[in-house]
């Protein structure tokens, strides 16, 4: 129905998804990004869609980065948001060029996870985080996530937090599980 990446999914339902989507977790983001080494002025939401992560965090210059530009349009005019429309797994930006990136609820949608984590590191300055918040389907609410996204017509594909974490690993940064449960989070520095 939707396929790999969802784009036409969030295109249509943007003007409804923050009415329906409680408010990030800011807290485990937080500690995420305190595993970085480095200060935070710059921030990437990769697949930030409307912002709603880029809401629950103070301090940084923050930029969503998004393939949906209905989900762009929300975070530009109702959050006041820089937004720039791009693939995950070809980020539009420079090497070294950011302090952070965050990737919250929308991992398991993009198509080329491994592109996107490399991307992410790329773009990342020595000592900058990458911090993946997400659902684990070895849990019994991920069980029942992962199968009503199928049920219709999604193909995401959710990852649990040590494959991950072993992820980021692969790509050079130094990895650790931030705290665990249906919802996840892992840090990765790069060094």
């Amino acid at each position: 129905m939707y396929g790999l990446g969802d784009v036409r999914f969030f295109d249509r339902i943007a003007p409804l998804y923050d009415r329906v989507m409680p408010p990030a977790d800011g807290e485990a983001l937080a500690a995420g990004l305190a595993h970085a080494t480095r200060p935070i002025d710059r921030l990437l939401d990769v697949g930030g869609g409307s912002g709603r992560a880029a809401a629950a965090l103070t301090g940084p210059d923050i930029t969503v980065v998004d393939a949906s530009l209905g989900m762009l349009a929300r975070a530009r005019e109702h959050r006041g948001l820089s937004g720039v429309a791009g693939d995950a797994g070809r980020l539009p930006f420079r090497d070294g060029s950011v302090d952070a990136a965050t990737i919250v609820d929308a991992f398991h949608h993009l198509p080329d996870q491994t592109a996107a984590i490399e991307e992410a590191a790329r773009v990342l300055a020595p000592g900058g985080a990458l911090v993946i918040r997400e659902f684990d389907p070895t849990h019994p609410l991920g069980r029942a996530l992962v199968a009503s996204e199928h049920a219709i017509g999604m193909e995401s594909r959710f990852r649990a937090p040590d494959d991950l974490a072993a992820a980021f690993a692969d790509a050079g940064l130094d990895p650790r599980v931030v705290d665990r449960g249906f919802g996840y989070t892992v840090a990765g520095v790069r060094e």
